[in-house]
């Protein structure tokens, strides 16, 4: 039962990428969440695992994705270079607070970081170029900042790399071919991160490494990339700006959900 409940939620994953241009880990953290804790998974690590395991999807699902805006010459290469060894360092330093942070912690950054994609979707906040790309320091600075948030709450690092480029005056489609490059070494590091840290820990399921859920991680690894394409061809029949609005209500109920949990 748990196999087809993976499978069903890759193939919902998949179809909001295409639609919608977010990352997986938004939805696929609080999915995943509820389905370890329907299997009886240890409570204090449920969370924990999730993240682990969203990273671990989410770099198959980069991969499908940054060869796609390549081979449109949307990948702004120079920079991915300067700002991986920044999100190497942030991903693997965040991955290991994570390891020291309660279950509870965890979900409730996850649930700050939910209100906040939520709230920028549904009111259409888009950034604004202002700066030139900073140096090779800033660069690694802000490498740094993205894959420790990036590793605290599961993500490809999109919602935060993508306004940090077009900020930094890179056009919208470059920022979000370089956004879904610098995912790859997101989930790269935070799925080793989140093993390393896990896996040492005593009476996880079997089926884990570390942190990381292997039968979740290959359900939703070949059920999202199956049903990304077709989600983005629904993007061009269907009215995207109206769905966005239902998808961040979509996501503002789960924050809630969560909020709820802790009351």
């Amino acid at each position: 039962m748990f196999w087809v409940a993976y499978l069903l939620m890759g193939a919902f994953v998949g179809l909001l990428a295409g639609l919608f241009g977010v990352g997986g880990g938004i939805i696929i953290v609080p999915l995943l969440a509820f389905l370890f804790s329907a299997q009886q998974f240890p409570e204090a690590f449920i969370i924990h695992m999730a993240l682990g395991t969203s990273l671990a999807t989410i770099m198959f699902t980069s991969v499908s994705s940054f060869r796609s805006h390549h081979a449109r010459g949307a990948v702004l290469w120079p920079v991915v270079r300067s700002i991986t060894p920044g999100i190497l360092v942030g991903t693997l330093l965040g991955s290991w607070v994570a390891a020291q942070l309660s279950s509870k912690f965890l979900s409730l950054m996850f649930m700050l970081f939910i209100f906040y994609v939520a709230g920028r979707m549904f009111f259409n906040v888009r950034p604004q170029p202002k700066y030139t790309l900073p140096g090779t320091l800033g660069v690694l600075g802000m490498g740094t900042l993205i894959g420790g948030i990036s590793s605290l709450v599961g993500i490809g690092g999109g919602s935060l790399s993508v306004p940090f480029l077009v900020r930094s005056n890179q056009p919208m489609h470059s920022a979000v071919g370089t956004s879904s490059a610098i995912g790859f070494p997101i989930a790269l590091a935070g799925t080793i991160g989140y093993v390393l840290n896990g896996v040492t820990v005593a009476g996880l399921p079997a089926g884990s490494v570390g942190f990381v859920y292997l039968p979740a991680l290959a359900g939703i690894a070949l059920a999202s990339v199956l049903t990304a394409p077709a989600g983005v061809r629904l993007a061009h029949a269907l009215p995207v700006a109206r769905l966005k609005k239902l998808f961040a209500l979509f996501l503002l109920i789960m924050g809630i959900r969560m909020l709820l949990s802790f009351m």
